[in-house]
């Protein structure tokens, strides 16, 4: 039961991260406030309902329409153009990040909401939808609209102020890859069994394909090991964030299965044409690693910006090397899968640094002191891949030219292993 709400949580969440249900929402909860006005008018005293007229109200829906028209096609404007140079000064990942912002997601359905309400209630009055006595309750609707209007403009003034910037990008960036990563340090195989190389296959098995091509997104393990009989196990040749083309081999489930029980496996599978941050916890690392190396391009040369990149990537992977698993929340005893292992976090968050940064002194000696932190890990895993990464990084420098000073720098920096 608890699998079943956390995978209603991480699809729900999806869809609350979007744009286009958020703007509906509002929009038919603005036309649901233009119907009741009629209805709501009964309740109200005779004497109340005789002090306003529409006389009053339709200009101030008129000014409302009007400016709320204009004001939604100026933000979105803004967003376009904002999310647009956070692409540029960062990575064209981080559009899809900021799209889910619900602070502008919230700002812009308000704006609309608000348009469409003003709208609909001047087309039902002109139609005769609205009695004379409804005037109080469209005009008390209509101030509270105001007054959301108002907030939202106030909300919407202060998340200018960062939205698109190199900060606002990165902070996104961190909260999305937080996220991803402890929820691999809690549930590292999703609630199945890792599958290493001392796992043993049967010898008999049936090949698992992939209905289509795309990037692996979701696994739903619960509904997996619900399709599985008791003596039947099925072991992942793949993992959310991987790659696979249609009819590509992602998986072999023990003895023989009929066509029937394979299409029913498959679809406990979400894939789709972006790598996506929920099951995928390298993703979040890469984002920030290629912001990282943006910044260390000629065109841009904002060593500063990779530092800050790097710091947060350090930051990120040590408190994912503090949490501990947790080892009641096997919900697919019968589903094996391959998992990152920290060596490929630790190379999915460095390795762009380590190649672009290496004859740059300062972002060297941030990598390897970074490096030397995470080697003092208790995770002992962590611990040993950041170790031997350092000796990758330190080549990468000697290759790009360093001077010899600057490689005593960097020898400078000791490590609990060696490296």
């Amino acid at each position: 039961m608890k699998s079943r709400l956390e995978w209603l949580k991480l699809i729900f969440l999806r869809y609350y991260r979007d744009m286009g249900l958020r703007v509906v929402l509002y929009a038919f909860l603005s036309l649901t406030a233009t119907m009741i006005s009629p209805f709501a008018n009964t309740f109200l005293d005779e004497e109340l309902q005789q002090r306003i007229d529409f006389s009053s109200v339709i200009p101030v829906l008129t000014i409302l329409a009007t400016s709320m028209l204009a004001v939604s096609t100026f933000s979105l404007n803004i967003m376009v153009s904002a999310h647009r140079a956070a692409a540029d000064a960062t990575t064209p990942r981080m559009h899809r990040i900021l799209l889910e912002n619900t602070t502008t997601q919230s700002v812009l359905a308000a704006f609309i909401g608000a348009f469409v309400y003003s709208l609909g209630s001047i087309v039902l009055y002109r139609v005769g939808f609205y009695p004379e006595s409804a005037a109080i309750v469209v005009m008390v609707i209509t101030i509270l609209v105001v007054v959301l209007v108002v907030v939202s403009l106030l909300r919407w003034i202060q998340h200018l102020t960062k939205l698109g910037s190199v900060e606002d990008s990165l902070n996104s960036a961190r909260e999305r890859a937080r996220d991803a990563l402890l929820t691999h340090a809690k549930q590292p195989q999703f609630g199945a069994n890792p599958l290493t190389t001392e796992t043993v296959l049967p010898a008999i098995t049936s090949e698992l394909v992939s209905p289509q091509s795309g990037y692996l997104q979701l696994i739903d393990m619960a509904r997996l090991q619900s399709c599985l009989a008791d003596s039947v196990s099925v072991y992942l040749d793949v993992r959310p964030g991987a790659h696979v083309l249609e009819g590509q081999v992602i998986g072999h489930v023990s003895g023989l299965i009929e066509d029937d029980e394979a299409t029913q496996l498959s679809e406990a599978f979400t894939f789709g044409d972006q790598r996506t941050h929920e099951q995928d916890a390298e993703f979040g690392l890469v984002v920030l690693s290629e912001i990282a190396s943006k910044a260390l391009s000629p065109g841009v040369n904002d060593p500063g910006t990779a530092i800050e990149a790097l710091l947060i990537l350090k930051s990120l992977l040590w408190e994912f090397s503090r949490v501990e698993p947790d080892t009641t929340a096997s919900v697919a005893p019968n589903v094996f899968i391959e998992i990152p292992q920290q060596q490929d976090l630790i190379s999915a968050a460095f390795s762009p640094l380590a190649r672009d940064g290496a004859g740059i002194i300062e972002v060297t000696l941030h990598l390897r002191r970074a490096l030397a932190a995470l080697s003092k890990s208790s995770d002992k895993d962590m611990a040993k891949a950041a170790a031997e990464f350092a000796q990758n990084a330190l080549m990468y420098s000697r290759e790009a030219g360093l001077k010899d000073r600057e490689l005593d720098q960097l020898h400078a920096i000791k490590f609990d292993v060696s490296a």
